[in-house]
């Protein structure tokens, strides 16, 4: 075949194929169109007491030496709110996951952990969120990185607060998630 034939077969062929594409229906955008939602939450880690839902799971040799406490692992299954007061707040979630103290000069936490939504218009539902956490700021971010329920295929991120800090701490979560459901 020479090569002017070959164009002209080339040619045809790309004809055919731009016929065939523009005859198939294009995806709207409604199609494509996700839901974004912001929620805001409050995280209660309790440390103290009985009912501690935080518990160290291991640790390295030099973390009780160390100043942002480095290399400890903690496992967590923490109560989601809608206000602050956890006394007087109802529960309507969980937080399940783990941290660990990997910042060795300053505190910054990795963070991986699903909100369980048990109550309200999100019952059944979960957002995972993964990534660093850096205490020593005001105003931290997380991404948020998949979901269940209403929020399957979640993506966005989270600004976090912490609220009150002494043994048992309190961090507001301003959830900004694009999803599906």
């Amino acid at each position: 075949m020479t090569s002017s034939s070959r164009f002209i077969a080339l040619t045809g062929l790309l004809t055919v194929a731009t016929v065939l594409l523009a005859a198939t229906s294009p995806a709207t955008a409604a199609q494509w169109e996700q839901k974004e939602t912001h929620l805001r939450v409050f995280w209660h880690d309790v440390l103290s007491g009985n009912n501690a839902t935080a518990v160290t799971v291991a640790e390295a040799a030099s973390t009780n030496t160390s100043a942002t406490q480095f290399g400890k692992v903690m496992v967590i299954d923490d109560a989601l709110t809608l206000e602050p007061n956890l006394t007087t707040s109802k529960i309507i979630g969980r937080a399940e996951g783990i941290y660990v103290s990997a910042g060795k000069d300053t505190l910054s936490l990795m963070m991986a952990m699903n909100f369980v939504f048990i109550d309200g218009p999100y019952n059944g539902s979960s957002i995972a969120f993964f990534g660093p956490n850096f205490a020593e700021r005001k105003v931290r971010e997380m991404s948020v990185i998949g979901g269940t329920g209403v929020f399957w295929f979640a993506r966005g991120y989270v600004e976090i607060m912490t609220q009150s800090n002494t043994v048992d701490t309190t961090v507001q979560y301003d959830i900004f998630v694009h999803h599906d459901g």
